[in-house]
């Protein structure tokens, strides 16, 4: 069982990849799964990220400010400006330029810790900085949203930063709690974490292309190229900001990961409870979670190459 379960977080991407195809062809067979799942879904996948940490992991915020603030900085900044700018130079209608918009304003993806380490970069920066920016996304996502959104799209600043508490923090503080109070139980349920949480992230992204599936394929193109290009800017340039303020190469491999990949589950689902007259914000999400991982297997390979070389 151990096995299997390593072999579905390993690949994950690839995971995503066939449940993103099968739902695009079939979209039939998800037709009365109801979009408030993802919530729950999400929040499972909270709940098991929090499970994998322990206040050790954000003694970093203290015992290194700097990189951490660095690092957020880059997070709440890069992502969200190139989102804006992609949305305008690729002229994307209003329902797709908020859900762009909405994946760059997001915190930092679970599957960044993933990558990182993968990637041998500095792991200990990478979860200390995803969870900084978890904890910063219910007051940092909803005002660059509406700073960036807002003047086309009613942005409700107040709900959105209470759905990110419900959805994101509390299942994240549920898992610390529970590992606290029983830690034998949690760490044999860590070994079968990685393969639920890639299983959940699968599952959301099917439910959201599945319910755009027409739409996706009358114009997915654009959107595709809009989020592949968001990614690797990202990516781009989150390492170049530590080229230039001379890192470390373990710390400029963690910031360019951790920029370039979001939580874009999470901004599905707050398209899906707060834009509900704006279906196809949720696409962005979708293709950002299917795609952000194929890039992170991708970058992982060639920065670990690189370094071995």
């Amino acid at each position: 069982m151990k096995r299997l379960c390593h072999l579905i977080s390993d690949y994950m991407g690839i995971l995503v990849l066939i449940a993103a195809v099968l739902a695009l062809v079939f979209p039939e067979t998800l037709a009365t799964v109801r979009p408030t799942v993802i919530n729950y879904l999400l929040g499972v996948v909270m709940f098991g990220m929090g499970l994998t940490l322990n206040l050790h992991d954000f003694q970093i915020v203290f015992s290194r400010p700097k990189d951490v603030i660095i690092g957020c900085l880059a997070q709440f900044t890069v992502m969200p400006l190139l989102a804006w700018i992609l949305s305008r130079l690729f002229a994307l209608d209003e329902a797709l330029a908020l859900g762009v918009v909405l994946v760059g304003c997001c915190p930092g993806g679970t599957a960044s810790n993933v990558i990182t380490y993968l990637a041998k970069g500095d792991l200990a920066l990478s979860v200390g900085m995803t969870g900084v920016s978890t904890l910063l996304a219910p007051l940092m996502t909803p005002l660059l949203t509406w700073a960036l959104a807002g003047k086309s799209v009613d942005v409700n600043v107040v709900s959105m930063f209470l759905s990110i508490l419900w959805v994101v923090i509390l299942p994240i503080a549920a898992g610390l709690v529970v590992k606290w109070l029983w830690p034998r139980f949690t760490e044999q349920a860590t070994d079968y974490l990685p393969a639920f949480s890639s299983i959940a992230i699968a599952f959301i992204v099917a439910i959201i292309i599945a319910a755009n599936a027409s739409k996706l394929l009358a114009g997915g193109g654009v959107i595709l190229l809009v989020v592949m290009l968001h990614n690797l800017c990202g990516l781009s340039i989150g390492y170049l900001i530590g080229s230039l303020l001379r890192l470390t190469s373990a710390k400029k491999r963690a910031i360019s990961i951790e920029v370039g990949m979001q939580n874009s589950g999470l901004a599905s689902s707050l398209a899906t409870i707060h834009f509900a007259t704006y279906p196809l914000a949720t696409i962005p999400g979708a293709i950002f979670s299917v795609w952000h991982n194929i890039s992170g297997a991708a970058v992982a390979y060639l920065y670990r190459r690189r370094m071995l070389s």
